[in-house]
């Protein structure tokens, strides 16, 4: 009977000094990694952009999936009638494809952070979400007539989105491709939703209130906060743009 509770004992300890161990390198390790491979993807951004002109894709409709990871979400925005986004400027550049799981934008929102900047890379798969945002294949590219639609983490693997309910409709989401500054300001969200709603990153998403084209982005992620039963979903549209050289935007100088 001894030997028994010994080993149960022991065991129990065993587990639980495993289960510890997993829980730090979730909540932590997972953190330190995600952090130190984000400010890689940003500073080879950034060193790319002083040689050469970022490409840039051409607009087209962006084609509504809902095979994306599990923080990928797609709810559908329905654009105000007097949005701004369908007069936004049209952003200048060549087009371009962006490569699957290659970085080719910053973002930066003030509202999470004055230090808050992530890396936006093209895909949405496991892999990628671990080194910083990622852009909806299919969906508009930046700028463009369409929907740019952005998935991120709200927990784990630097927990990019983690105040993502904080944010307000007036917010500005600021993003640069190295050549112009793109501001979009919130219009709605967060919207809850659930992961089968698919129709968070049509062209013109339903439950956004837009009803007709323009440039908008949607961002998503998880929701609860430590799980992905549902999706959190901000619907965006283009308010401005301005070349680089022109300096940061207002939205970044306050």
């Amino acid at each position: 009977m001894r030997v028994i509770v010994r080993t149960v004992s022991e065991l129990c300890v065993t587990v639980g000094a495993v289960i510890l161990l997993f829980v730090v390198y979730v909540l932590f390790w997972t953190g330190v990694k995600a952090d130190r491979v984000m400010d890689g993807q940003i500073e080879e951004l950034q060193e790319q952009w002083a040689h050469q002109q970022p490409a840039r894709p051409s607009g087209g409709d962006p084609a509504a999936s809902g095979t994306e990871s599990a923080p990928a979400v797609t709810v559908t925005p329905r654009a105000p009638a007097n949005s701004r986004a369908t007069d936004a400027p049209v952003a200048p550049g060549q087009a371009a494809p962006y490569r699957d799981g290659k970085a080719f934008a910053i973002m930066y929102i003030p509202r999470l952070g004055s230090t808050w900047n992530k890396p936006v890379l093209e895909g949405t798969t496991t892999s990628t979400l671990k080194k910083g945002l990622g852009h909806y294949a299919g969906t508009a590219g930046l700028g463009q007539p369409g929907n740019f639609s952005v998935a991120g983490h709200r927990r784990t693997y630097g927990d990019p989105f983690k105040d993502f309910p904080e944010l307000r409709r007036g917010d500005a989401v600021v993003l640069t491709d190295g050549a112009t500054w793109f501001t979009y300001r919130i219009d709605r969200g967060p919207y809850k939703t659930v992961p089968t709603d698919v129709e968070v990153i049509d062209p013109v998403p339903r439950k956004s209130g837009y009803t007709r084209p323009g440039r908008y982005l949607t961002l998503t992620t998880c929701d609860p906060e430590w799980g992905h039963s549902h999706r959190l979903i901000v619907w965006a549209h283009l308010d401005s743009t301005q070349p680089v050289e022109a300096g940061q935007p207002e939205a970044l100088r306050r």
